[in-house]
């Protein structure tokens, strides 16, 4: 005999068994309505001109009360702002250095062994809560000079530890973002 068979024989007989009676006795207490329109025993009758619990019944020829207060409108969403420069900090932890240096989008800056480039910088305006974030891939070079990918994501300015690079020597994390920087953009280092 197989295990499925003394399984079956044993167990799933009686389960069985349980399981059909328990079937039919949901079946006979369950009627289904005639009517496929017709409310169910949990079920509510509905009038669809009826107001529910949630709204007030409201009179369209009814005159506006000048009074009455109107619900704000939802605030409109906050708007990002998509801009050109990233500025990052790291630091050296051999010589306790730490650095400020401003990366454009799309552009590889090395900082010791680390190549950071940033792939987009958003910000919100001034009149809002700072929200600054970016998205950045890292890689390191290797002491045999190859490249390895570290870090590819997010970094928020106001939580740096939470998506920042720890490497053994260097660490970076996202300052902020830019409209404009004091380093020339890289279009304008190659045509000089």
């Amino acid at each position: 005999m197989s295990i499925f068979s003394r399984i079956s024989i044993g167990g799933l007989t009686v389960a069985a068994a349980g399981f059909a009676a328990f079937s039919m006795a949901a079946a006979q207490t369950l009627e289904v309505p005639a009517d496929p329109g017709a409310p169910t025993e949990f079920e509510a009758p509905v009038d669809p001109g009826a107001p529910t619990e949630f709204e007030a019944p409201v009179d369209p020829d009814a005159p506006m009360d000048p009074d009455a207060t109107v619900a704000p409108a939802a605030p409109a969403a906050p708007q990002r702002i998509t801009n050109p420069v990233a500025e990052f900090a790291g630091i050296d932890k051999i010589t306790g250095r730490i650095i400020t240096f401003d990366v454009y989008i799309d552009e590889t800056v090395q900082f010791g062994a680390l190549q950071v480039t940033p792939r987009i910088c958003y910000s919100r305006p001034q009149t809002e809560e700072p929200k600054t974030d970016s998205f950045v891939e890292v890689d390191e070079i290797t002491l045999d000079r190859k490249i390895r990918r570290i870090f590819t994501g997010w970094m928020f300015a106001e939580s740096p530890g939470l998506n920042a690079v720890e490497h053994a020597v260097y660490d970076v994390w996202l300052k902020g973002c830019k409209q404009k920087s004091d380093v020339p953009a890289p279009d304008a280092a190659k045509t000089n």
